[in-house]
């Protein structure tokens, strides 16, 4: 190993240099620069390390959050189909108990008074795939969904009775009776 030693103006070494405390100052002042440097780089490794640390818990608590959050809006969810089914359930009730007006379900073999008591309407046997027998004011009527008809109770008044669909167990009807204007 070669070693250069500082040479004063002379060509000879630096009397600091041929000391023992010039030599001991130079190893000293190196350790420290070492120890500086390596005692840097450990501090900064345990910075960074606590900081990634404490960005992965941060991560792991915003995962249990979103899950969380995640089970929160599916219960949500559930809970809003429920009560949409609810509801609709609730409306068909209410709409088979209170029918739109002068829309009325009538069941097979039963009849009703409408048109405030001027039309009696009965629907005979149970209804078939093409057609239905309805009664109308004791006359028997065959008629497809669709059919309309037109019931001259006197010169002053005039009904219609429609059929607007029906199935095996039900037929939905409406029916009005008005006034005849006179021409």
């Amino acid at each position: 190993m070669i070693e250069t030693v500082e040479t004063g103006s002379s060509g000879q070494p630096s009397r600091f240099f041929r000391t023992t405390a010039g030599r001991v100052g130079v190893i000293a002042c190196v350790a420290l620069v070492l120890g500086s440097g390596i005692g840097s780089y450990f501090l900064t490794r345990t910075a960074s390390d606590n900081e990634l640390k404490s960005a992965n818990l941060k991560i792991v608590e915003l995962q249990n959050e979103n899950q969380r959050i995640n089970a929160d809006n599916t219960n949500k969810l559930v809970a809003i189909s429920d009560l949409q089914s609810q509801v609709k359930s609730a409306q068909a009730k209410l709409t088979a108990i209170m029918p739109t007006e002068n829309t009325y379900i009538i069941n097979p073999n039963q009849s009703i008074l409408v048109g405030d008591g001027r039309l009696t309407i009965g629907l005979v046997g149970s209804p078939t795939n093409e057609a239905i027998n309805v009664n109308i004011n004791g006359k028997l009527q065959s008629a497809a969904a669709g059919t309309v008809f037109n019931i001259a109770l006197d010169p002053s008044t005039s009904c219609l009775v429609g059929i607007q669909s029906f199935d095996m167990f039900k037929a939905i009807l409406t029916a009005w009776c008005s006034a005849v204007k006179p021409k």
